[in-house]
């Protein structure tokens, strides 16, 4: 085999197209007889992985983008190349942008093309395999995913430091049209202010904001017998822990929630761990509860109800 082809299947893992094949000096003879003999095999049409065994997560991305080339990595999918999975197989379908230009392509099973303009800038041609920018990747995936994801994804990028809530907010102010803008914008402002997670922006945008509850200082860092610690949004004497877990990771993690606990109330502080159904079931119940003890410890404030039905009154 031409040191050429060797040279891009291990750029590629494993993955070449037809027209890379050629293009790097094999004959259509060539081809055939390396499918003949099971050294390569079909992905997609025109498109081949040089094993038999299961394909890597990678593996499948690199062939879902050569298949459709010129062609790269959008939304969730190109974001969850930053992580590079490994894992053999995998429900989630690949999601691949061609130019908006582009029509007649008939995706095989697994792959979703997305048409859009702006490639020469949006797309990182170089990346392995070629993918959007962290930026337009993010907002791609936070504008076809519903509130709590997309606050879910764009928290994601930030908390990881895959990028920044003003390089988004400049990303998203040089597109023309996006669903629920606004609102879009002020999730980045919020995240840019300290909100960490969907939990925290939610307890921000339907406890403390709507319900005139004095604003917290978010993610302040805080000595404890544990050493250096973040308190979710601090009121002073008291404390609110956003704790989004449906069940703890493990007895250790939770001996260390309920140690942190513990150390406010040593400070004299209240420290309140609030999950998903006080945030998002029943916010108004929480902000009302949230005054009460806050009342209790000193702090001066007059919570107002958000609407007719709420249960502050």
């Amino acid at each position: 085999m031409a040191a050429d082809i060797r040279t891009l299947l291990d750029q590629q893992d494993g993955v070449v197209s037809r027209q890379q094949a050629l293009a790097s000096g094999l004959a259509p003879h060539d081809v055939r007889r390396l499918l003949r003999r099971r050294d390569w095999v079909t992905v997609h049409p025109g498109v081949y992985i040089a094993h038999t065994g299961p394909l890597t997560w990678s593996q499948r991305a690199w062939a879902a983008v050569l298949w459709a080339w010129p062609a790269a990595l959008w939304g969730r999918t190109s974001l969850a190349a930053l992580e590079r999975p490994a894992a053999p197989t995998s429900p989630e379908p690949l999601h691949v942008v061609v130019n908006r230009h582009r029509s007649g392509l008939r995706p095989p099973p697994g792959v979703i093309v997305h048409h859009a303009g702006r490639l020469d800038t949006a797309v990182l041609w170089n990346a392995n395999p070629p993918r959007t920018r962290v930026e337009e990747a993010a907002l791609d995936a936070a504008m076809s995913a519903s509130e709590v994801e997309a606050v879910a994804v764009l928290s994601t990028c930030i908390q990881r430091r895959w990028t920044t809530s003003d390089r988004l907010i400049l990303a998203l102010s040089r597109r023309r049209r996006v669903p629920r803008r606004r609102w879009m914008s002020d999730v980045l402002a919020d995240l840019g202010a300290g909100t960490c997670s969907v939990l925290e922006h939610g307890f921000l945008s339907r406890v403390e904001r709507p319900h005139r509850l004095p604003r917290a200082e978010r993610q302040r860092p805080d000595r404890s017998s544990q050493g250096l610690v973040y308190r979710d949004a601090d009121y002073g004497p008291v404390l609110v822990e956003l704790d989004g877990r449906l069940f703890h990771d493990s007895a250790l993690a939770r001996d260390r929630d309920l140690e942190r606990d513990l150390d406010a109330a040593v400070d004299g502080r209240a420290s309140l761990r609030l999950g998903w159904g006080q945030v998002f079931d029943r916010p108004c119940s929480t902000a009302m509860k949230l005054a009460v003890v806050m009342r209790l410890r000193g702090v001066d404030l007059e919570p107002q109800p958000c609407g007719p039905s709420c249960a502050i009154e």
